[in-house]
């Protein structure tokens, strides 16, 4: 080979070898705050809302962070289409050195407290900084399963532990389309958290056996999902199977599709679809639901 051909290659190469090297600037930007809403009412129960601002991208998360990002001083209503009602705002310590904060019926006026009913639709007016955002939900007739049990998990992990159970649940969909499911789980009396959403764009109609359901958990800490996704012998598990619009369901689908893909470099982008007008995001979502109970056996 020529040297000046060598010269050329090894040139070529550096060139090629310091571009991998090479650090990339990206300017975010700076963007306004937008309201969050995250609102709901369910069968039997007052409606709720905690209203939020999104953080900076550059912020540094903490406790403080999270307590300032609560809005104050909203004038919230829900309508039933035949009475309003004002939500009042109160506060909760966690016991960690911040609070919480959420808008729901005012206890000191219950003559009429709103509770949800199957078949209503429910308009929510939050305005704030002289700026008002709606929503409309319904929420539908639930269905509810057909049985349920618990059994060995399909998964065959070995990070599963031995005694580990895993939900099941048989299902007949309604014959008329759009049917769409949110399910939360309760293990001995403790917090409902939420596991997934279905729709029944493939299934309409028919009856699906075997569908093996995972155990909500508090993701917000690092925990290991391999434990805590099933239940285990003596148990008592609550199911929560409810019936939920369109819009709630694009809402959560696409949440859960983009908190699945937090960190994964080939992963598509995706919009989270808010049912909030006005540029606000989040969700205001109706939820009809069935309570099933049973407990892990030995």
């Amino acid at each position: 080979m020529p040297g000046y051909i060598k010269i050329l290659s090894a040139f070529i190469l550096c060139l090629a070898l310091t571009g991998c090297e090479k650090v990339v600037n990206i300017n975010l930007g700076t963007a306004a705050p937008q309201v969050v809403v995250q609102g709901a009412i369910e069968t039997g129960l007052p409606p709720y809302v905690v209203l939020t601002s999104t953080i900076s991208y550059s912020s540094q998360v903490n406790l403080t962070t999270l307590q300032n990002s609560f809005l104050h001083g909203a004038t919230i209503t829900v309508s039933d289409g035949s009475s309003t009602i004002t939500l009042r705002e109160y506060s909760f310590d966690t016991g960690v050195n911040n609070k919480f904060y959420i808008y729901s019926v005012d206890t000191a006026n219950l003559t009429n407290p709103m509770l949800g009913q199957v078949g209503k639709f429910y308009t929510l007016n939050v305005t704030y900084n002289g700026t008002t955002y709606t929503s409309v939900t319904k929420i539908p007739a639930p269905k509810g399963i057909d049985s349920m049990w618990f059994g060995q998990p399909t998964s065959q992990s070995s990070k599963i532990p031995a005694n580990a159970q895993q939900l099941f649940v048989n299902y007949t969909d309604p014959d008329t389309p759009g049917n769409y499911v949110r399910y939360f789980t309760q293990i001995d009396g403790g917090i409902y958290y939420p596991s997934g959403v279905f729709s029944d764009q493939a299934v309409n109609g028919k009856t699906i056996d075997d569908i093996g359901l995972y155990a909500g958990y508090d993701n917000s800490i690092d925990a290991n999902g391999d434990s805590l996704s099933y239940f285990y012998p003596g148990e008592t598990v609550t199911l929560k199977w409810c019936e939920i619009d369109k819009n709630v369901y694009n809402f959560w689908n696409t949440y859960q599709y983009a908190n699945a893909s937090l960190g994964n470099p080939f992963a598509s982008p995706i919009n989270i679809q808010t049912n909030i007008s006005n540029g606000a995001l989040g969700i205001w979502a109706g939820y009809g639901s069935v309570l099933t109970t049973a407990v892990v056996p030995f």
